[in-house]
């Protein structure tokens, strides 16, 4: 494979999701990129999977399984090998997740809390050597988000790069850009 150029924020994303197992820092990392790549599907799909194991770690499993059954379609139809990654063995593990959650959400509530579903850390098979060296790197230079986000509170990482996206709209538009793009925020991943 080629020796890609691998943006930070995916880079980064890649650390948090299988070194930390933070899928909302997940989320807040590739939702800035997927801004700024126009919205981009398959970012979109990497970003429903931390969102889809963020909701099924917390209990969450309606969320979870909408997340990862969204991630699925959007990924599914991906190359194989995309991105540096095998894609394709994501794409299996997140279905599986997602028919899990998916008889969980039809079971009773009281038959559930008896025996919710076993939850499970997926893992981002990385094969591009290129990419496995820069998830390397930034590792030792990313700190460790301990305690993790359990919870929909924003910290001063999000105010930032809000900030600097709302930068960066108000020049596309100063410069005459394709029109005004909206900047959806949520309470929650």
């Amino acid at each position: 494979m080629a020796n890609l150029s691998y943006e930070p924020l995916y880079v980064t994303y890649l650390v948090y999701f299988n070194r930390d197992r933070d899928y909302f820092e997940c989320h807040e990392v590739l939702e800035e990129l997927w801004l700024k790549l126009d919205r981009d599907p398959v970012y979109k799909g990497l970003l429903q999977v931390a969102v889809g194991l963020y909701h099924f770690r917390n209990g969450n499993y309606r969320g979870g399984h909408m997340m990862l059954d969204s991630a699925v379609h959007r990924l599914e139809h991906a190359p194989s090998q995309a991105l540096g990654i095998n894609m394709a063995k994501l794409v299996d593990e997140a279905r599986v997740c997602a028919r899990q959650l998916a008889e969980a959400v039809m079971t009773c509530t009281e038959e559930l809390q008896h025996q919710p579903p076993v939850y499970r850390d997926l893992t981002i098979e990385i094969v591009e050597p290129g990419l496995r060296r820069a998830v390397k790197k930034a590792s030792s230079s990313i700190p460790v988000n301990i305690p993790q986000q359990r919870g929909p509170r924003r910290g001063e990482k999000h105010e930032q790069r809000q900030q600097a996206l709302e930068a960066s709209i108000r020049r596309r538009q100063a410069a005459g850009g394709s029109g005004f793009v909206s900047v959806e925020t949520k309470d929650a991943p």
